[in-house]
C-alpha cells in the first residue's frame, strides 16, 4: 500500500475511534434537556398563532420561562408554529449542526492550511471535539439559537459576504434584531473605526425591528415596554449556569448581590476589551476581534448560561492556531497548546455543576466560576496575529500571502 493510502486509512481509523470515544463520553456526561428552550419557543408561537394569545404572556406550564426574544425573532421562528414537535426538533438540530459546522470550517481551514494538515481530517477531528464541547452540546440539547447568531456575526467579521465591505454589518444587524446581546459587535465596529459597517448594522437592526413593529404592533409594544424589562423571566442570577461576571457577584451574596461591584467589574473588563480589540484591528486580525468580542459579551451580559459560551469556540481555535504557528519545540508553542487543552478539558467537564447546590467557600468561588475564569483568560491573553496584506511577500515560502503571521502583538 502506498504511503498516501496508508495515511488516509490511518486518518479514517483515527476519526472513527475518536467519534466512538466522543459518543461514549456523551452517553455518560451529556445531560438531556428534552429541547426545553425549543419547547418554550414553539409553545409561545403556537399560543400566539393558533390560540389567540399574546406571545409575551406565554409561560411554559409549571415554569417561569417565556419567550424573551424581540418580535423580529418571533417572525423568523414563525414556521415553527406550523410544525409538529418532532419535525421541529429535526429542524432545530439540523440548523444548529449546520451553522456550527460552517463556522468551524471557516475558522479552521486557514489553520489547517498553515499547519499543513489534511483539511478533511482536521475538520472531522474538530467536529468530534466540538460535539463534546459543553456549550455546543447544551445549545443542541436545549434547541437554542446561539450557533445561528455566531454564524451571522462571523459572516460579517470574517468578511465572507460577496462584495466584501459593501455589505459588512448586515449579519451583525440581523443577529442584534434576533437577540439584543450581539449588539456589542456594533460597538466593536465603532471602537475599531469601521464606522460604515456599524451604520449598516444599526440600519439593518432598526429596519428589522421597524418591520416587526409594522407586522406585529401589539407584540412589539409589549416587548419594548414590558417584557424586555421583566428579569424574572430569564431565571436566577446566582444559578450556577450563569457564567458571567454578574453570576460571580450574585453567587457571593445571592440574597443581595452588589450592583456596584458588578458595574465596576464590567467597566474594567470593557476597558480591557476595547484596548485588545483595537490592537487586533490594527493588526488586521478579524478572527481575534470576533473571539475577543464574543468573549466579552459573555462576561458583561447579566445572564450568560453555559450554552451561550459557544462564543468561546473561536478563541479556543485561535489558541491552537497560534500554538501551531510558533516554532516547533518552543516554549510558546507548548504554552499555547497546553492552555488550549486545559481550557477545552474544563469546558467539556461540567465541573461547575459539582457546586450547583453549594457554591460557598473558597472552593465554591474558584470552581463554580470556572468558565468565567477561562473567559477572562481568553480576553486578556489570546494572541493577536499580524495580517499580511494581499500582494505583499510572506514571511516564509510556506506561508501564503494574505493570511496571518505568527507575530504576537497583544
Amino acid at each position: 500500500m502506498a504511503q498516501g493510502a496508508r495515511q488516509t486509512v490511518g486518518q479514517i481509523v483515527t476519526v472513527v475511534v475518536l467519534a466512538v470515544a466522543v459518543a461514549a463520553f456523551l452517553s455518560v456526561a451529556a445531560v438531556r434537556h428534552g429541547f426545553f428552550d425549543l419547547q418554550v419557543y414553539r409553545g409561545a408561537l403556537v399560543w400566539w398563532v393558533h390560540d389567540g394569545g399574546e406571545i409575551y404572556d406565554y409561560l411554559r406550564p409549571g415554569t417561569q420561562y417565556g419567550f424573551t426574544y424581540p418580535p423580529f425573532a418571533a417572525l423568523m421562528m414563525l414556521p415553527m408554529a406550523y410544525l409538529s414537535w418532532h419535525p421541529a426538533i429535526v429542524v432545530s438540530v439540523a440548523a444548529g449542526a449546520a451553522t456550527s459546522a460552517v463556522v468551524i470550517w471557516w475558522l479552521l481551514d486557514p489553520v489547517s492550511r498553515r499547519a499543513g494538515w489534511t483539511r478533511w481530517f482536521a475538520f472531522a477531528v474538530a467536529l468530534c471535539l466540538a460535539a463534546a464541547f459543553e456549550p455546543m452540546r447544551e445549545t443542541i440539547n436545549f434547541g437554542q439559537v446561539n450557533t445561528l447568531l455566531l454564524f451571522l456575526v462571523a459572516v460579517d467579521l470574517l468578511r465572507l459576504l460577496p462584495g466584501g465591505s459593501r455589505w459588512a454589518g448586515i449579519g451583525i444587524g440581523l443577529a442584534t434584531a434576533i437577540k439584543l446581546t450581539p449588539g456589542i459587535f456594533i460597538v466593536y465596529l465603532l471602537v475599531t473605526g469601521r464606522v460604515r459597517a456599524a451604520v449598516t448594522a444599526v440600519g439593518t437592526a432598526a429596519g428589522a425591528t421597524v418591520l416587526a413593529a409594522g407586522l406585529v404592533p401589539d407584540a412589539s409594544r409589549e416587548f419594548w415596554t414590558t417584557a424586555l424589562w421583566n428579569t424574572n423571566r430569564v431565571g436566577e442570577l446566582a444559578f450556577i449556569s450563569n457564567q458571567s461576571l454578574r453570576g460571580v457577584v450574585a453567587r457571593l451574596d445571592p440574597t443581595s448581590p452588589s450592583t456596584v461591584a458588578w458595574l465596576g467589574l464590567v467597566a474594567a473588563t470593557v476597558a480591557l476589551w476595547v484596548w485588545r480589540s483595537r490592537v487586533a484591528a490594527s493588526a488586521g486580525d478579524s478572527a481575534a476581534g470576533l473571539a475577543l468580542t464574543g468573549t466579552v459579551m459573555c462576561l458583561v451580559s447579566p445572564v450568560t448560561w453555559v450554552h451561550h459560551l459557544v462564543w468561546l469556540l473561536p478563541g479556543l481555535i485561535l489558541l491552537i492556531d497560534n500554538g501551531m504557528a510558533a516554532p516547533p519545540r518552543s516554549r510558546r508553542r507548548r504554552a499555547l497548546l497546553v492552555a488550549a487543552t486545559i481550557a477545552y478539558a474544563f469546558l467539556i467537564s461540567r465541573i461547575v455543576w459539582a457546586w450547583e447546590d453549594d457554591f460557598s467557600g473558597l472552593d465554591g468561588f474558584l470552581f463554580s466560576n470556572t468558565y468565567v475564569w477561562i473567559s477572562l483568560a481568553l480576553l486578556a491573553f489570546l494572541p493577536v496575529r499580524r495580517s499580511i496584506p494581499p500582494g505583499k511577500p510572506s514571511a516564509s515560502p510556506a506561508e501564503p500571502a494574505g493570511v496571518a503571521r505568527s507575530d504576537q502583538i497583544g
